[in-house]
């Protein structure tokens, strides 16, 4: 063999070689990997994939947005799936996902331990999507502005509509924030479809802003940014926990909840993966971790300890919230449609 060619050969031998062990390295690191749209505070998100990744090695690619992001990103990308698993969010966006077949069936082993009320999340959605958490629809104001700017201290869903108010309540915008969907939908089952949105067109007049993210709000609330900030009350609890000067108000009239949601994605690519996390997610040790991050919610395993902080669920009049009807892909078009119309785009 001449020189040449001995270094041609040893040249293809060596890219072999390089190839074989790119495709070997690659083929590692699809096993050992999830990628993870997770709809929850920042904070709580972090605390979830540094836990998981500990425990098993399992490396995650973590995306925060709000619900109603991820349910577009997830309907976007349903063609090439970039995410194996959904955590965490308003359960609407995860029972339309659900129900136009988004996400996958999954009976994890740990569902036995469950509230009824996460199973029967688990059971409507037809076994693609799960309860992780609960919370209740609420708001909060700034104790500071109300005292120094002479305000009536709200109560109620009713006392949001006061002309002293004008400029100063902030939500976030349904068709981006679960929360905020949520409130859509309570306030149309609390007083009916006519009046409810008679109600959201009086209330829009005193809105600052929409938001894009559903707990928003509550920072602005904390900051002084905004007097009152609608949210889920345990967003607000959250301020008051850091010594915020804010009150957290369950509305007098009643008031929806929220079963917060996980769902495995349809065509995820680490599927494997995104079962393990699933079952993880539902283990008491895993859900310990939203109190620690300071995000209060009612877990869904009842073996994991309540944070004393969270709002008390069964002293809240609470409605009896329709999530069959109001996650339906065609209800939730309807509504968000109809809000877009005859409420986002009035003047002022």
């Amino acid at each position: 063999m001449t020189r040449r060619n001995s270094l041609f050969a040893a040249t293809m031998l060596a890219g072999t070689a390089a190839a074989f062990s790119l495709m070997s390295t690659g083929a590692a690191q699809a096993q050992g990997a999830l990628v993870m749209y997770c709809a929850v505070q920042e904070e709580w998100c972090r605390a979830m994939t540094s836990a998981f990744e500990r425990e098993t090695g399992i490396k995650v690619s973590m995306t925060r947005k709000s619900s109603g992001e991820i349910y577009a990103q997830v309907k976007a990308e349903a063609q090439n799936p970039r995410a194996d698993i959904w955590w965490g969010g308003t359960g609407d966006p995860h029972m339309q996902a659900a129900e136009e077949g988004l996400t996958v069936e999954y009976k994890s082993p740990n569902l036995g331990e469950l509230q009824d009320w996460a199973v029967r999340q688990w059971e409507q959605s037809k076994n693609r999507t799960v309860g992780i958490y609960s919370g209740a629809l609420g708001f909060g104001y700034n104790t500071e502005l109300v005292k120094a700017n002479g305000i009536k201290e709200p109560k109620c869903w009713a006392d949001l509509l006061n002309e002293d108010l004008k400029d100063e309540v902030q939500v976030a915008d349904p068709n981006s924030s679960g929360t905020a969907y949520t409130l859509l939908a309570t306030i149309v089952q609390l007083m009916g479809e006519e009046k409810g949105f008679e109600y959201l067109k009086s209330l829009h007049k005193n809105v600052n802003q929409y938001t894009k993210s559903g707990a928003a709000p509550a920072k602005a609330t904390a900051l002084g940014e905004t007097t009152v900030g609608i949210v889920f009350m345990h967003d607000m609890v959250t301020m008051v926990v850091d010594n915020a000067p804010v009150k957290v108000v369950a509305p007098c009239e009643g008031t929806g909840y929220e079963i917060g949601s996980m769902s495995i994605i349809k065509g995820a690519k680490n599927l494997e993966n995104a079962k393990k996390f699933y079952d993880w997610a539902l283990t008491p040790a895993a859900q310990k971790l939203g109190a620690e991050a300071k995000s209060y919610q009612v877990p869904s395993n009842k073996n994991t300890p309540v944070p004393p902080q969270a709002p008390k669920l069964d002293e809240i009049k609470l409605i009896n919230f329709d999530f069959a009807k109001y996650g339906s892909s065609e209800e939730r078009r309807r509504l968000l449609s109809k809000w877009d119309n005859e409420v986002k785009n009035l003047p002022k």
